[in-house]
C-alpha cells in the first residue's frame, strides 16, 4: 500500500528545500553548529564512496547478463554514444566561447581567486570506510561477470547477483534516497559559510551565465535526439529527470547520484535490464558537462592571460579529455583534478592558471555533473531504443520495464 501523492513530498522538492535552507542557514549559523552537519556528511559521504563500487558491480553485471548474447555489442554501443556525446559538448563550448568570449572578457581583469574548498570548515572527526575495490575495478568486473553470464548455461551466479541487486537496490531506497536532502543540505550550508563561492562567481560572472545557458542547450538538443529516436516527448523525458539533475546540483557526484538517476531513468519509461546497464555505466565515461564547462573555462583564461589558441590544439585537448575523465566522477571536483596534466601539457597552463581553473570550476561543479547525470538518461533512452528493435527483429520477448526502484 503506498502513501498518498498529496502526504508525501517529492524527491525534488525535498532537494530544493535543502539546497535553500543550506544557503539560508549559512548566513547565521555559528560555525560549532555548521561543523556537526559537516561531520555528519563525511560520514555519509564514505559511506558512499564505500557502497559506489557495489552499486556499479550489483546493477551492471545483472543487467548485462540479461541483455542476452548481444551484450558486448551493447556496451560498445553505449560507450561511442557517450564519447560521441562528450565530443558534442566540447565542441560546442569550443565554438561559442570563440564567438561570444573575446566581446565578454573585453578589458576583464584576473582577480584574486582561491581554491573555495580551502576555506570550507572541517568535521569533528572521521570514520574512514576504504571500499572492497576501485570504480574501475568494480566496472570492469562487472563487464567480466555480465558478458560470461551470457556464454553459460548455468544460472547459479546468475542468480546470486540478481538476490545481490536486491541488497543494493535497498540500500538504495531505505538508506541514500532518504538521506540525500540532508547531505546536500550539510554542502550548501559549508559553501555559503565559506564564502569563496561568491568571489568566485562574481568574478566570472559572464562566463558562468554563458556555460549554464550551454549546458541548458546540450540537454534539450539530447533530449530531442532521444525523443526522436524513441518516438516520444523529449520534454517530458527530460522533466522526469529533474530530480536527478537536482541531486547532482547539491553532491557534485556523478556517482553519488547514481541511486536517484537510476530510479527516474526506469520511471521515464526505459527498461530496467537497460537503465541499471547504461546509467552506472554512463556516470563513469559520460562527462558531456564537465567537458563543456571545463572547455568553456580554459578558453577564458587563454584569453584573459593571452595565450595562443589554435584550433587543432583545443580540439585535441577535447579528445583527450573525454578519455581521460573517465575514473573523474567518483568524488566532487574529480574532473577538473583529472584534467590538470592536460591544462598544462596541452595548453601550457602554468600554476596560477591551473590553480584559477580550479578554484573557477569547483566553485560551481555541480552544475557540469548535473547536465552529466541528466544526459545519462536520454541516452538510456536512444540504447533501450535500439535494443528493442534488435530483440524484436531476432525474434526475441521484450525487455522488462518494472522494477522496485520505480
Amino acid at each position: 500500500m503506498t502513501a498518498s501523492p498529496g502526504r508525501r513530498i517529492g524527491l525534488l522538492p525535498k532537494i530544493i528545500i535543502a539546497i535553500v535552507l543550506g544557503i539560508v542557514c549559512g548566513l547565521f549559523f555559528p560555525d560549532w553548529l555548521t561543523r556537526v552537519f559537516v561531520t555528519v556528511n563525511g560520514l555519509f559521504g564514505n559511506f558512499l564512496g564505500f557502497v559506489i563500487p557495489l552499486i556499479i558491480l550489483g546493477l551492471i553485471a545483472p543487467a548485462i547478463s540479461e541483455l542476452g548474447a548481444g551484450a558486448g555489442k551493447w556496451l560498445a554501443v553505449t560507450t561511442a554514444i557517450a564519447y560521441g556525446s562528450t565530443l558534442f559538448a566540447g565542441l560546442l563550448g569550443f565554438g561559442v566561447s570563440m564567438a561570444v568570449l573575446p566581446g565578454l572578457l573585453a578589458d576583464k581583469k584576473v582577480g584574486s581567486v582561491t581554491n573555495p574548498e580551502d576555506s570550507l570548515l572541517a568535521p569533528y572527526f572521521k570514520v574512514e570506510m576504504a571500499p572492497a575495490f576501485g570504480v574501475m575495478t568494480a566496472l570492469l568486473l562487472a563487464f567480466v561477470i555480465g558478458v560470461a553470464l551470457t556464454t553459460i548455461k548455468g544460472d547459479v551466479i546468475h542468480r546470486g547477483f540478481v538476490e545481490f541487486r536486491e541488497i543494493i537496490n535497498k540500500v538504495i531506497t531505505a538508506i541514500i534516497i532518504p538521506l540525500l536532502p540532508l547531505y546536500i543540505f550539510g554542502i550548501f550550508l559549508n559553501m555559503t559559510a565559506a564564502g569563496e563561492t561568491v568571489n568566485v562567481i562574481t568574478t566570472f560572472l559572464g562566463v558562468i551565465l554563458m556555460v549554464f545557458s550551454l549546458t541548458v542547450v546540450l540537454l534539450l538538443i539530447q533530449y530531442s535526439v532521444a525523443g526522436a529516436i524513441a518516438h516520444r516527448n523529449s520534454l517530458r523525458m527530460l522533466r522526469e529527470l529533474l530530480p536527478a539533475y537536482a541531486t547532482a546540483l547539491g553532491t557534485s557526484s556523478s556517482a553519488a547520484t547514481i541511486p536517484v538517476t537510476l530510479r527516474q531513468t526506469i520511471r521515464s519509461g526505459v527498461s530496467e535490464p537497460v537503465a541499471s546497464f547504461v546509467i552506472p555505466l554512463c556516470a563513469t565515461i559520460h562527462l558531456a558537462g564537465s567537458t563543456l564547462k571545463i572547455t568553456c573555462f580554459s578558453l577564458a583564461v587563454m584569453l584573459l592571460y593571452g595565450l595562443p589558441i589554435h584550433t587543432g590544439t583545443i580540439i585535441g585537448f577535447i579528445m583527450l579529455l573525454g578519455i581521460m575523465m573517465v575514473a573523474a566522477p567518483g568524488v566532487p571536483g574529480g574532473a577538473i583534478m583529472t584534467a590538470t596534466a592536460l591544462l598544462q601539457s596541452q595548453l601550457g597552463f602554468n600554476e596560477g592558471q591551473v590553480g584559477l581553473m580550479i578554484a573557477t570550476y569547483i566553485a560551481i561543479d555541480s552544475f557540469g555533473t548535473a547536465t552529466n547525470v541528466t544526459g545519462d538518461g536520454a541516452i538510456a533512452h536512444v540504447v533501450d531504443t535500439l535494443a528493442r528493435r534488435d530483440r524484436r527483429r531476432h525474434g526475441e520477448p521484450d525487455l522488462p520495464a518494472e522494477t522496485a526502484l520505480a
